[in-house]
Formats: structure tokens, C-alpha cells, sequence
């Protein structure tokens, strides 16, 4: 691959998975809610989800492109919808307490990534822009797909860690930045149907 074609495969790699997204939002809260621990299986489920996502995407862009389009029109829909719910959730939450973190389940953060048409669109343009005309082979697809999926498991890492840094702030101020993370989340859901 031309070493202007992987720059810019990368640098739009890096920019979509910082940028704030359902999964990175979602694991910003649950850390500061559960921390770190108690947070894990959400957070391997984030991560797990987004591998099996962007395998998805590298068969799509090879060839199952008769399939994909009209499943991703239904997903738009669905996925604005769980997003929502999880802002509803998220603005409605407290800090949590004794058990609760089971809600931190590893099918959540699984299922969020199936219906998180960000990510689906962030696999299918990087493979169609950036590696279909170089190698369109499903070798070539698989491995940058899996480019793809780190580059995202790694910045959803950041958020988490962003979470343990605020935590104690959290504790005070749950709130505000409830409703704030809820916003943002709502704003991923209307852009997306939009």
C-alpha cells in the first residue's frame, strides 16, 4: 500500500474512533459509575462487538453488498432508537450502589456496537476509500478491518480512562454530566436518522 494511501487510512482511522460516538459515551459513563471492574464486561462486550462489526463490513465490501444496504437502513432506525434509550438511561442514573452493575452487562455493550450505524459507516468508507483500490482481497479487508477495530477498542480505552480520571468529580456532580452525556447521545441518535 502507498504510504499516502495508509497516512490517510490512518488518520481517518484515528479521528472516527476519538471522536464521541454511542460506545465511547457509554463506557465513559459506566466507568464512572461502576469503575473499572465492575465495568468490564460492558467494556469487553464494546470491544467484541466492534471486531465482530467490522468483519461484517470487510464481507460487505467484498461482495455481500445485496444484503447489507437494506439491513443498514433498518439498523439506522434501531440503532437511533437503543441510543436514545441508553440517553434516557444515562440522564436518569445515579452514582451506582451495591449491585447495580450488572445492568454493565457484556451483551449491552455487544449489541450496542451491532446497532451503531457510526461504526458500520466509519468500517465501510475507510475499506471503500481507502483499501478496495489498492487490495481488494478479503485478506486485505479482514486485516484492515481489524486496523479498524483497534483503532476504536484503543480510543474507547482513552474515554475509560478519562472516566477513572473524573470519578471523584463524578461522585459530586453525577448529575450535570449525566444530562450532558445524555445530550450527546441524543445528538449521535437525531444525526443519524437525519
Amino acid at each position: 500500500m502507498p504510504a499516502s494511501v495508509l497516512g490517510h487510512f490512518l488518520v481517518y482511522c484515528v479521528i472516527n474512533a476519538f471522536t464521541p460516538g454511542p460506545g465511547n459515551i457509554l463506557a465513559l459513563n459506566t466507568v464512572t459509575n461502576y469503575g473499572v471492574a465492575r465495568g468490564k464486561p460492558l467494556f469487553l462486550g464494546i470491544f467484541s462487538g466492534y471486531y465482530a462489526v467490522q468483519t461484517i463490513c470487510a464481507l460487505f465490501v467484498f461482495g455481500v453488498s445485496a444484503l447489507l444496504p437494506g439491513l443498514l437502513g433498518v439498523l439506522k432506525y434501531v440503532g437511533a432508537a437503543y441510543i436514545l434509550y441508553l440517553a434516557i438511561h444515562i440522564a436518569l442514573s445515579r452514582p451506582a450502589q451495591g449491585e447495580d452493575a450488572r445492568t454493565a452487562s457484556f451483551a449491552k455493550g455487544f449489541l450496542l456496537q451491532f446497532v451503531n450505524v457510526k461504526i458500520y459507516m466509519f468500517g465501510i468508507t475507510a475499506q471503500t476509500g481507502f483499501i478496495v483500490d489498492v487490495n481488494p482481497s478479503l485478506g486485505a479487508l479482514l486485516l484492515a478491518a481489524a486496523v479498524i477495530a483497534t483503532f476504536g477498542t484503543v480510543a474507547t480505552s482513552v474515554w475509560i480512562g478519562a472516566g477513572v480520571l473524573i470519578q471523584r468529580v463524578y461522585a459530586r456532580y453525577y448529575r450535570a454530566i449525566n444530562v450532558v452525556l445524555a445530550l450527546t447521545l441524543l445528538e449521535c441518535a437525531i444525526s443519524m436518522i437525519r
